[in-house]
């Protein structure tokens, strides 16, 4: 097709597929029409996190108003790491960005889990779900996280699957090297990362973690890093490892 597209993404909470037709929300419409200035006819890829990437033309349905139509396939769905995010809830600015990196580090889902030391106890789903859609639109990444509800950190341990490892970032563990520790985890396989709050975990928390048989503290090295650095860092070494950045 030799007409130009637009390189923003869009996505879209819809099926997907050739011919189909659905008119654009108020907010996606200003944006398209006002924000990125497209008019009738521009193309652009758009996605729901199932059904892969597909090329959309605008059809304007009034001043401030227009439809999508699906034209054709751009990508098929991709999988991605099987990675299981869960976090003790941060501030607002800091977990806006934890949330958008966790999304381009391809991880499938995210969960808010809350320690004895959590500063923030109560998390905004839109707000946390505005933030994985807009980083997905704007990394090139096919999948949305899901996002799943708070629970409490003993009650995560006592329904998690044993055959899933989780990984536990352990300011307190001895500075070895965790690649060396991730390397002996079968690799693209389930896996669980877990991050504190900005306090750590308690003595308590701490020692419950490391009766599981199932949880592996791995250590970050010798300086202290925020909660939201530590999810880049840990992330970005499982990937590195255990999934497709091997």
């Amino acid at each position: 097709m030799s007409e130009q597209i637009s390189s923003h993404r869009l996505y879209i909470d819809a099926p997907l597929a050739p011919d189909l037709a659905f008119s654009c929300a108020p907010t996606q419409a200003h944006y398209l029409l006002s924000v990125l200035r497209l008019g009738e006819g521009a193309l652009l890829p758009v996605f729901n996190g199932r059904e892969g990437e597909w090329l959309a033309r605008i059809r304007l349905a009034g001043k401030k108003k227009c439809d999508l139509i699906i034209v054709e396939q751009l990508r098929k769905q991709q999988a991605g790491p099987a990675i299981h995010y869960l976090f003790a809830p941060l501030k607002k600015a800091r977990l806006d960005y934890m949330a958008q990196k966790a999304t381009e580090l391809g991880v499938q889902t995210l969960r808010p889990v809350l320690t004895r030391r959590t500063n923030v106890a109560r998390i905004n789903d839109g707000r946390l779900r505005a933030n994985v859609i807009e980083a997905a639109e704007q990394c090139g990444v096919l999948r949305v996280p899901q996002i799943l509800e708070p629970c409490k950190l003993e009650q995560l341990l006592g329904q998690w699957d044993a055959d899933i490892p989780i990984i536990f970032c352990d300011e307190a563990a001895p500075i070895k090297s965790p690649i060396e520790a991730l390397s002996l985890l079968p690799a693209n396989a389930p896996i669980g990362v877990l991050i504190g709050p900005e306090g750590g975990f308690d003595k308590h928390e701490r020692a419950q973690l490391s009766e599981l048989s199932f949880v592996h503290a791995i250590s970050l090295g010798p300086r202290v890093m925020r909660a939201d650095t530590a999810a880049v860092a840990a992330l970005s070494l499982v990937n590195a490892v255990l999934y497709d950045w091997r």
